[in-house]
């Protein structure tokens, strides 16, 4: 693992940089701890990949990148590059300056490739040190990273570079400008794999069960609750998605089936996507979006009602004290 770290800036503020001329001199021991460190920044299975408003090689970092894939004595030299362009890109009084570390990663075995890894830190945090001395201790305060969680990191395997690479890319400190990281320096979008066509079908589904469905039809919000129920639970069983098979199990009536379809070409157009109507569901994408799908009916400031299945278990309907909801159950747990 080859690793060398700079110092970089803020443009905008003229704070400067500064270029280290050669790579650090680490140990096993320290080695394995950054190795844990900056990998251990990627929970996602959510990919990115280069991409360019012209043609994929004036993507900066994707040229500087697949030089160093190609020519890896070109290390101290590609660093450096990286760390220009990661200075001009900060075109934000509020981006922080900070360290980064360009760290090669070599191919462990036959089925792995090499990762070229690009990882900023930019917060502080204090911490305290205890000097011994002959009959008692000093203390003193002092600042340095955390290994908690790193700012800024991506990780480009050396596979598809004809397609911009693949990447995983976090962000954990935006600080004010959203774009700094992805655009304005790396240039990324997502990959268009099983994890991006199970997000987007979800999200898509939910925006139609959310926006659509109440305008069309005579809806109740327990009728949303139970499509989007059964949406998470037909992700959750099925290995594959068949859009033809989720419309019938899910949606069921013809002219719902037919509304979301018309939603859904909408849906792609507006945002400049194509969704596929078949592939492998990805269950990290269906827990992730999980979070989303929360069927809740929210009653004045008083009651939430959490629905999980069996709408046929609520009623609902009107008096003289008012509106309610009438819950039948088994079991109080």
């Amino acid at each position: 693992m080859k690793i060398i770290a700079h110092q970089i800036g803020n443009k905008i503020n003229g704070n400067g940089v500064k270029l280290s001329q050669e790579e650090l001199h680490t140990d096993e021991t320290m080695q394995e701890l950054l190795q844990q460190y900056f990998l251990g920044s990627f929970k996602s299975e959510e990919t990115y990949q280069f991409y360019s408003d012209s043609y994929l090689a004036n993507n900066f970092v994707y040229f500087v990148v697949s030089q160093l894939f190609e020519n890896k004595s070109q290390f101290i030299n590609a660093s450096k590059d990286l760390g220009r362009l990661l200075y001009d890109a900060a075109e934000n009084p509020r981006i922080q300056g900070g360290e980064l570390f360009i760290v090669y990663f070599p191919a462990e075995n036959e089925n792995d490739v090499d990762k070229i890894g690009i990882f900023k830190t930019e917060r502080k945090e204090s911490f305290l040190k205890l000097f011994s001395q002959p009959d008692t201790f000093d203390i003193e305060k002092d600042q340095g990273i955390s290994l908690a969680k790193i700012d800024k990191a991506a990780l480009i395997f050396n596979k598809d570079k004809d397609t911009g690479y693949v990447l995983q890319v976090v962000d954990n400190n935006k600080n004010g400008d959203m774009y700094y990281w992805f655009e304005d320096f790396l240039k990324v979008k997502q990959r268009t794999d099983d994890y991006f066509h199970t997000q987007e079908s979800l999200m898509l589904y939910k925006d139609f069960i959310k926006k659509q469905l109440p305008q069309e039809f005579e809806v109740t919000k327990t009728d949303q609750a139970d499509f989007l129920n059964k949406s998470i639970k037909f992700f959750n069983e099925k290995e594959e998605f068949k859009l033809d098979e989720f419309t019938n199990e899910v949606l069921g009536d013809e002219k719902v089936i037919e509304s979301f379809v018309n939603f859904k070409t909408d849906y792609e157009q507006d945002m400049q996507i194509n969704v596929a109507e078949e592939f492998p569901i990805n269950s990290s994408a269906v827990k992730k979006s999980q979070k989303h799908f929360k069927s809740i009916i929210k009653l004045d400031k008083n009651f939430h009602i959490y629905i999980h299945g069996d709408k046929s278990k609520i009623q609902e309907g009107q008096d003289e004290k008012g509106l309610f909801y009438k819950l039948y159950y088994e079991k109080q747990v």
